[in-house]
């Protein structure tokens, strides 16, 4: 496995329980406020879709999402695409206990099939946005909640 096809992972213990932390993640009123606020619609249910688009400069990114897994207070995985680019991915968000906290490891897989020449798939830039939204975006929400 060359380094382009090895998952992105993205770890950060938060200062939260793991209900509280699920919420975050699953709760599409507190999904707004830290990940995406124009998601239309969120259900932590397997087979559960939405869309919306995303602006990245002058380049829309229209994710396409599909709920694989659930695993109540413990693990969600997507099927991630986009309207306008060849390539799926897949998204997991697990969680675990640490005493009082809560260790969140995010793993992005998938990111070789997506178009290698469009600067948002390049894995430093993959691995730059999940941890401004899992160690900045997230962890604030949490810690200002």
């Amino acid at each position: 496995m060359n380094k382009t096809q090895q998952p992105v992972i993205v770890e950060q213990i938060l200062n939260s329980s793991i209900k509280e932390v699920w919420s975050a993640i699953t709760n599409l009123d507190e999904m707004k406020q830290w990940f995406f606020n124009n998601i239309p619609a969120f259900k932590a249910e397997v087979g559960f879709k939405t869309q919306f688009p995303v602006v990245s400069v002058e380049v829309t990114f229209t994710h396409i999402w599909e709920i694989l897994e659930v695993e109540p207070g413990r693990k969600i995985k997507y099927h991630w695409s986009y309207k306008e680019f060849k390539g799926e991915g897949f998204v997991t968000f697990e969680l675990f206990e640490e005493g009082s906290q809560t260790l969140l490891r995010l793993t992005n897989e998938g990111l070789e099939t997506f178009p290698q020449d469009v600067p948002e798939f390049e894995r430093d830039s993959c691995i730059a946005g999940w941890e401004y939204f899992i160690n900045g975006m997230l962890k604030n929400y949490l810690e200002n909640k």
